[in-house]
């Protein structure tokens, strides 16, 4: 009876390890997809460079916008805020966004701010590229890109295909 009762046991508690190990993995896995994006994250611009630029905007045409943190695809873990800033050939935000794996920056015709909306207006997106820090980034616009042909800004992750933030952009004065 009582070797009956410790196998039992044994059973039971290899399976909660089990089940714990399994639990720990999954665990492991969604804060490694959450901080390791932060971890390997860029340094972003310094107030030195942001001023440096804002400088040069001043002497070139320049378009811009604001990042809000109330659209309706944005939550606690897909969100942006800031002014985003773009020259023919710089785009560059001043404020922050979610940290978070492979994201990119897009120009599109219209502002869309759902999932569905920029999967729906994807063919006409043009990707400016890789976003590598969360915080002051700095992007260079590829040749042959027309800023002035857009009408909005959006921050996509590519790898789960989820909607970040977007706004519509207008030419500054």
């Amino acid at each position: 009876m009582i070797s009956s009762l410790l196998g039992t046991s044994r059973r039971h508690i290899i399976l909660l390890g089990l089940v714990k190990f399994c639990a720990g993995l999954v665990v492991g896995f969604g804060l490694g997809v959450y901080f390791l994006p932060i971890l390997i994250g860029e340094k972003g611009l310094s107030d030195a460079e942001l001023i440096a630029l804002s400088a040069a905007t001043a002497r070139q045409q320049a378009w811009g916008a604001t990042f809000t943190c109330d659209l309706p695809a944005s939550d606690a873990f897909h969100w942006g805020e800031g002014r985003i800033h773009l020259t023919k050939d710089r785009a560059w935000l001043d404020g922050s966004v979610s940290p978070g794996p492979d994201y990119r920056l897009y120009l599109t015709k219209d502002l869309v701010k759902t999932k569905e909306g920029f999967e729906a207006a994807r063919a006409s997106a043009v990707q400016i590229g890789p976003i590598k820090a969360f915080e002051n980034f700095s992007l260079e616009i590829p040749d042959g890109i027309d800023i002035s042909e857009f009408g909005a800004v959006l921050i996509w992750c590519e790898a789960f295909s989820a909607f970040i933030t977007a706004t519509e952009i207008s030419r500054t004065l």
